[in-house]
């Protein structure tokens, strides 16, 4: 008799943890830090732009707790970019809250 009350019990107990352990994020969900990336100088500011999306997009995607579902561009809230331009070239800075899909 006291087989099939521990067995449920122990079922029980196991759904209840596997509820509180897994809880999904939802679609859209932000990060709660923003990332910040300085490019590389360059001659073109077009240029300039491309390595500092692609230098914030690897930062989003080796930090912990993110990684490639948060690392696009179009998808990241509060975006900065900023160009800064001088004699050696242009240089970008991006900032931006990454997002999931």
């Amino acid at each position: 008799m006291t087989k099939p009350i521990t067995i449920a019990a122990l079922l029980l107990a196991t759904a209840s943890a596997q509820f509180l352990i897994s809880s999904p994020v939802k679609a859209g969900a932000c990060s709660q830090t923003s990332v910040m990336a300085r490019g590389e100088e360059s001659r073109f500011v077009w240029m300039a732009k491309v390595k500092a999306r692609a230098l914030w997009r690897q930062k989003v995607r080796a930090f912990p707790g993110l990684g490639p579902n948060y690392a696009n561009w179009a998808r990241a809230q509060n975006t900065e970019e900023r160009c800064l331009t001088g004699g050696a070239g242009t240089v970008c800075i991006f900032t931006g809250t990454p997002c999931l899909p």
